[in-house]
């Protein structure tokens, strides 16, 4: 069954959206998908990775007893398991009863300060919903944020690509915005009060509705 699946994503005969319904049928395939994301073909690795990253926000109860899996996934050379990791931890965040994110807090914020802008993004992005899940945690998710205006700029992450960071950071912000302790709250507002200058016409819009709420 593992080898026929797997063999199945290779040569296209199995869809990604067949695959998922597999599974849906028999949460047991799970393990093949983690086997899959090791795959040396990009098709079956990145296509088991898709599926569970879509099976983690549908069923995250099914995916937390695979936790440390995923967690090794953050460390894949390939950046797209790396974001797709990123992805399935933010979901499995709400029902952590066991405070298993705590233990990879600095490795996932870690990414922050990666060269590449979509990793950045990707932490920005899923910050919302670990906040949301993790209230206790919105002092420390809140003060990495708000250092994303000093990334480094690298070959792959221009000033352009740290004003579309910033954009992403000030949404986030609004989704937690009102779960963040008082005197955090002035930062927050002055990094996005900074952001109403910025040459990037969606970032000043973002930052104008951001106040308009909030300000």
């Amino acid at each position: 069954m593992e080898n026929s699946l797997l063999a199945r994503v290779a040569d296209k005969t199995l869809t990604k959206e067949e695959l998922r319904q597999k599974v849906e049928q028999n949460f047991n395939l799970l393990v093949v998908l983690l086997k899959g994301t090791g795959s040396p073909k990009a098709v079956v690795r990145y296509g088991c990775a898709k599926v569970l990253m879509d099976l983690s926000e549908a069923y995250p109860e099914k995916l937390y007893p695979y936790w440390n899996e995923f967690t090794i996934l953050l460390d894949s050379k390939y950046r797209i398991l790396t974001w797709n990791a990123m992805a399935i931890i933010a979901n499995l965040a709400k029902i952590d009863k066991q405070d298993k994110l705590d233990t990879v807090f600095d490795k996932y914020y870690s990414f922050l300060n990666n060269d590449y802008m979509v990793s950045v993004a990707n932490v920005v992005g899923n910050s919302a919903k670990i906040a949301l899940a993790k209230p206790k945690l919105i002092p420390r998710i809140t003060a990495e944020l708000l250092n994303v205006e000093n990334v480094s700029v690298t070959p792959h992450l221009t000033e352009e690509c740290k004003l579309v960071i910033a954009e992403k950071a000030v949404v986030t912000f609004g989704l937690f915005f009102d779960k963040i302790e008082e005197n955090e709250k002035k930062k927050v507002l002055s990094f996005v009060k900074r952001q109403i200058g910025s040459p990037r016409k969606t970032l000043r819009a973002k930052a104008a509705q951001f106040l308009k709420k909030w300000g």
